[in-house]
């Protein structure tokens, strides 16, 4: 039932080529561009003239709009090769001009008082890469932030095998974070009656726990079920964040249990709890531009207007770096750790990867909680931030960890990942601002009763 994240951005690409091909057919008197797919060495000398002539601004705003919709247009059509050696292009010959730099640096060293401001003006202009300009361009044209969105992706999946890449990945990093600023966006509420194309994007997006089929979505979206999810004006059918919402009576404890399609519907009026089970990044190219803290605030806010009578807000979350966490730990380590010891003949030889028969035997149970509650409360990463990049995210937002959670995802996934562990992170209104201060000054981690009862066990 899913569909790959990479037949919609080819989808996405399509409608933008459409957009494209439309804005450059109005243009008659415009000569064409025509690459190679691969984008060969003959063509560079091409494309680098096409790209000047979008960056001189000849014959006025309309026509390099026009261009640069061209050169988006003929960046589509490349195939992947031609697509990197574009990216490099723009890249290696459309950064900052050191000469030019260095040059207007000793301008505004030497300038009076009286032509400092000018002298400075000047310098920040010089510092600006000209692609800057381009992509900018990009942004202008229909579904053009949806192109830049994804050229970003595209770039941080090519980085590690060109590096050169790297600085036009923070420049357009940079622009996507001003113009995604928080009070841009739009929260909108999807359910059954969506659009089939955003709901088909939902089934797409999902990255916490896969929708197997149309019933389970609609099982997700019933009415003891919300989802939200942060739009862009300028994307609106894209969604860029969503979370997924159960109404339930206390903290969830298993995501089979809240999953299950056969279950009877709940009580809205009986809830007294808005559990948080899925958290989606729906976008590759806004990766390290977070939403996650902003939407769940909001929807909170939304839930309680909704819902008055809701007494509590958590998550149910996995643990994903639970099981490699304790593989990378030293024997000698590992047997320092709560409940190491007892657990370390287990692992020695073979992978830590569980059936829910094996997770059921008590001598393994014992310390793996142990030392689960050790990973969530303790265990952090150079700097004493918390170890799991989940853990880290909730206490970061103001949360508590609240409830270790036994066998509480018994899919492939979450045995290999976290021994079927889940966790809840509570979210308790009056203390988010002080535990996330604590956490965020002082790597503070707020435990309720239960964890400290664990941890010290």
């Amino acid at each position: 039932m899913a569909t790959s994240n990479n037949s919609f951005l080819e989808r996405t690409f399509s409608h933008i080529r459409l957009a494209w091909r439309e804005a450059t057919d109005n243009r008659a008197t415009l000569e064409r561009l025509n690459l190679s797919p691969e984008l060969s060495n003959d063509d560079e000398a091409i494309l680098r003239t096409w790209i000047d002539h979008c960056l001189a601004d000849k014959g006025g705003e309309i026509a390099s709009r026009a261009r640069a919709a061209t050169l988006g247009q003929s960046y589509l059509e490349l195939d992947p090769i031609g697509q990197q050696r574009f990216l490099s292009i723009l890249a290696m010959h459309y950064d900052t001009n050191r000469v030019d730099v260095e040059q207007y640096i000793e301008r505004w060293q030497e300038a009076s008082d009286d032509s400092r401001a000018e002298a400075a003006r000047q310098l920040r202009n010089v510092l600006e890469p000209p692609r800057m300009k381009l992509l900018t361009l990009f942004n202008e044209l229909p579904e053009g932030i949806k192109f830049l969105v994804d050229m970003r992706a595209q770039i941080l999946s090519l980085q590690k095998q060109h590096p050169e890449l790297k600085p036009l990945e923070a420049d357009l990093k940079r622009l996507l974070i001003s113009w995604f600023d928080i009070g841009l966006l739009q929260l909108e509420q999807i359910n059954w009656h969506s659009s089939a194309e955003l709901l088909e994007k939902l089934i797409a997006y999902e990255a916490v726990h896969a929708i197997t089929s149309w019933d389970d979505l609609k099982n997700r979206l019933d009415s003891d079920r919300r989802c939200f999810a942060f739009f862009h004006p300028n994307m609106p059918n894209e969604p860029l964040i969503f979370v997924e919402v159960a109404l339930v009576k206390g903290l969830a404890d298993n995501v089979q249990t809240l999953l299950d399609e056969s279950a009877p519907v709940g009580d809205i009026e009986q809830a007294d709890t808005a559990i948080f089970y899925s958290i989606s990044n729906a976008q590759q190219g806004l990766a390290g531009i977070s939403f996650g803290n902003f939407l769940i605030k909001r929807v909170v806010k939304e839930l309680q207007h909704e819902f008055p009578h809701l007494k509590q807000f958590s998550t149910l979350s996995p643990i994903p770096g639970l099981t490699r966490w304790i593989h990378k730990q030293p024997a000698e380590e590992l047997e320092q750790l709560p409940g190491g010891k007892a657990l370390l003949p287990h692992i020695q030889d073979q992978a830590l990867t569980l059936t829910t028969e094996q997770l059921a035997e008590p001598q393994l149970k014992a310390p793996l909680i142990k030392l689960a509650t050790y990973y969530l409360a303790k265990a952090e990463r150079v700097g004493g931030t918390a170890a799991d990049s989940v853990t880290h995210f909730h206490l970061s937002n103001g949360a508590q960890i609240a409830q270790l959670n036994w066998m509480a995802d018994t899919s492939v996934n979450g045995l290999n990942q976290a021994a079927g562990f889940m966790v809840n992170y509570l979210y308790d209104l009056p203390n988010i601002e002080k535990r996330s201060q604590a956490y965020l000054s002082q790597n503070k981690r707020s435990l309720s009763s239960s964890i400290k009862s664990l941890l010290s066990s």
